[in-house]
């Protein structure tokens, strides 16, 4: 899995102020209405929230995988933000959260949709990329440690 074909640079934020689950996925929900070009940012929300109702999909470490399926997209897409602080998401481990990548797939991506997180869990359960990504510094870095990722983890 390529991350560079779900995200672009436009959907990578750094050090976001952000306090809340709900403003946080709020936020992702703009970001992913951007990158699809033909979703309603609100509805997207819509989904995002109605996803968490059914259990957290933080996975601990810090890390959050919001996703949802919508019918207003042809095309899986991705929004990546590190926050300034960390927040509540409700994480298995009770750590704050502060790296959130949100997912959006088509509603007919039924193995496509479970195949994208398991390579999302797989990335972000790389120690050393956490580390860089609080590393980074602003929004080019991060989109630069997540699309090179795979290309490093594959050579080993």
């Amino acid at each position: 899995m390529k991350l560079d074909q779900l995200i672009s640079k436009d959907s990578v934020v750094c050090n976001a102020a952000i306090g809340s689950k709900k403003r946080a996925l709020e936020f992702l929900a703009e970001l992913l209405a951007k990158e699809s070009g033909s979703a309603d940012s609100f509805e997207i929300f819509q989904h995002l929230t109605e996803r968490e109702k059914l259990g957290s999909t933080c996975l601990g470490h810090g890390v959050a995988i919001p996703h949802a399926r919508t019918s207003n997209n042809d095309k899986a897409v991705g929004a990546f933000i590190k926050l300034e602080h960390g927040i509540d998401f409700d994480s298995p481990d009770d750590r704050p959260t502060d790296l959130l990548f949100a997912l959006m797939v088509p509603e007919h991506y039924t193995d496509e949709h479970l195949e994208i997180l398991s390579g999302l869990a797989s990335c972000f359960s790389d120690d050393g990329l956490r580390a860089n990504l609080r590393a980074a510094s602003n929004s080019q870095e991060l989109y630069d440690t997540l699309t090179n990722w795979h290309v490093a983890s594959r050579a080993s």
